[in-house]
């Protein structure tokens, strides 16, 4: 699906623009709670909104769970919008995309979730306008959504946001913590995906970008607020997201979903946990244990690219890097976790993007290293 996309200081003016050729009168704005106004988002876009009529729909929980969502359908029938926006992190604009999708079919929003039925009708025209740089969910077409604590991917072409503005200005105000966070999304996105067994020169492209500019400018981001930093990491954000869209996430992520539900650790600093171990694990692979059909000297050329990427000149210097990096944006790198509550509820499905397949042993040898 095509997408038309707006990048840089001041773009969030487009919208204007975007909103008059449209000829709507009913708008579905699903945003943050706070980041809204803390953002500087709703300074910028309530004077735009004016001439519309405009639905507020926040009262939701970080995490997409299909409760919310449903709540959101329901809403979203009652005012029956000729448009739908979504203004905030990659949570804000995954809730967005699920209702705007979902309330277009006809059956029990869980079925389609699961996977029990098939997606048949496309939604509203979406705007993505992401207050975050980390997440890249206004360049994909997949919806996080929990179940009972389960996590669900939903996946459909029509989920691909049809206009994004990416205003890095939005992000001035982010909090250290949260940019530390979400950063981290963004390197372990572009790194997994670089080594995904769905990759390609694409989406290759895409990850290096992204990560030389992660590895440029996080800290500064974090550290000083530094406007060109943070402006890079919208970028990076956004070119991370382009590549797990074409190769998807792989063995971090599956890993992270867990760690964040069970012990509130947010998704990126969750996600960032496992990166350096499995760049050396997949730097492992054998014939007996490989996942990518593309074969293990390919994987080992991958792996190796991406030592290099890291400006390493080894495995292990590159795992130095990736560790003093979470650690100098401040995030935690020892938790208080149960090791086997994570083994029991990780992700299959994204584990088989990951080039070099783990066994119970190799995971809790793993996860036994964050404690």
């Amino acid at each position: 699906m095509y997408q038309q996309e707006y990048f840089g200081i001041g773009s969030t003016k487009k919208l204007k623009n975007i909103l008059s050729q449209q000829k709507i009168k009913n708008i579905f704005l699903v945003r943050g709670k706070k980041s809204y106004q803390i953002s500087g988002a709703k300074k910028i876009i309530e004077p735009i909104l004016k001439k519309y009529n405009v639905f507020e729909f926040y009262d939701f929980e970080s995490n997409p769970k299909i409760n919310d969502i449903i709540n959101g359908i329901d809403k979203f029938k009652k005012f029956n919008p000729n448009l739908v926006m979504a203004v905030g992190g990659g949570s804000v604009i995954d809730m967005a995309k699920s209702i705007n999708l979902l309330a277009a079919q006809s059956d029990n929003p869980k079925k389609y979730v699961i996977g029990k039925k098939k997606i048949n009708n496309h939604g509203k025209k979406l705007i993505a306008i992401p207050t975050t740089a980390g997440s890249g969910s206004e360049a994909t077409h997949f919806a996080v959504v929990y179940i009972n604590k389960i996590k669900y991917s939903l996946e459909n072409s029509c989920l691909l946001p049809n206009y994004v503005i990416i205003d890095p200005q939005l992000t001035f105000n982010l909090p250290k913590r949260i940019t530390a966070s979400t950063g981290m999304d963004a390197l372990c996105q572009a790194m997994e995906s670089y080594w995904s067994v769905n990759s390609n020169k694409k989406s290759k492209k895409y990850s290096k970008e992204a990560i030389n500019l992660v590895i440029n400018n996080l800290v500064l981001a974090v550290n000083k607020s530094d406007k060109r930093a943070r402006v890079a990491m919208s970028r990076a954000s956004n070119l991370a997201g382009k590549a797990i869209d074409i190769a998807k996430t792989t063995a971090c992520h599956a890993m992270s979903y867990p760690i964040t539900l069970y012990f509130n650790i947010p998704h990126g600093h969750a996600c960032s946990l496992t990166l350096s171990s499995m760049l050396v694990h997949n730097s492992n692979v054998k014939e007996n244990d490989i996942s990518d059909k593309r074969g293990v000297d390919y994987v080992k050329k991958t792996i190796s690219d991406l030592v290099k990427i890291l400006g390493a000149s080894d495995i292990n210097k590159a795992k130095e890097i990736i560790d003093n990096l979470i650690k100098e944006i401040g995030l935690k790198t020892k938790l208080d976790i149960n090791i086997e509550t994570i083994i029991k509820e990780i992700n299959l499905e994204r584990m088989k993007n990951n080039p070099r397949k783990l066994n119970k042993k190799q995971l809790r040898d793993t996860l036994r290293n964050l404690r």
